[in-house]
């Protein structure tokens, strides 16, 4: 009984993803830089889903958080490098965040929500390499700025979780970061 209502589940799971990545396409002007945009909210938002449903959200928030803030902060932190300027101009591309965040979306999905659909996996991840595609294609990152985002965005799902050996060494470089940062700069003279 358990297992025909795991199965039950799983096709639900599967029925709900389909269908919201196809209400996605369905909805988006035919635009490959559209695509792209709302793919990189769609993949993340139904892996929120499934979180909620396998009673890990908060893990699941705590692996987003670090995948965001390690995003944002390595672009404002490469500044005005060759690396961190786009194709058609200006700076912050390096990594691609919405491939970083689909690429994450998509890992978590296909690791914890569509584990026995091979179908539903390979559509998840062609959403995802879509995206990064999409930012080629519009110049707003190159190959290297979305496969760097790709690999962040999965590295942050795949070796954050429960149990990674990765885990304990990143959570103890953010508590570094954390003190540094509340500690009143010694090298200022006070006011």
């Amino acid at each position: 009984m358990l297992a025909a209502a795991r199965r039950l589940s799983m096709r639900m799971r599967v029925a709900i993803i389909m269908t919201a990545l196809a209400l996605v396409i369905a909805i988006t002007p035919r635009n490959p830089e559209r695509y792209g945009d709302n793919l990189q909210i769609a993949l993340p938002v139904l892996a929120i889903g499934c979180s909620v449903l396998n009673g890990d959200v908060g893990e699941y928030l705590g692996r987003y958080a670090v995948m965001f803030i390690g995003l944002h902060g390595t672009k404002r932190a490469l500044g005005d490098l060759e690396i961190n300027r786009r194709p058609h101009g200006g700076l912050q591309g390096f990594p691609s965040g919405h491939t970083a965040t689909a690429a994450f979306g998509a890992s978590a999905l296909v690791q914890s929500c569509i584990t026995g659909h091979p179908v539903a996996k390979t559509v998840v991840i062609l959403a995802a390499a879509f995206t990064g595609a999409s930012r080629i294609e519009s110049q707003s990152h190159n190959i290297w700025q979305v496969l760097v985002g790709a690999i962040w965005g999965i590295f942050c799902d795949r070796f954050l979780r429960p149990g990674s050996r990765w885990r304990a060494p990143v959570g103890r470089g953010f508590a570094r970061l954390r003190r540094k940062q509340s500690k009143p700069d010694q090298a200022s003279p006070p006011l």
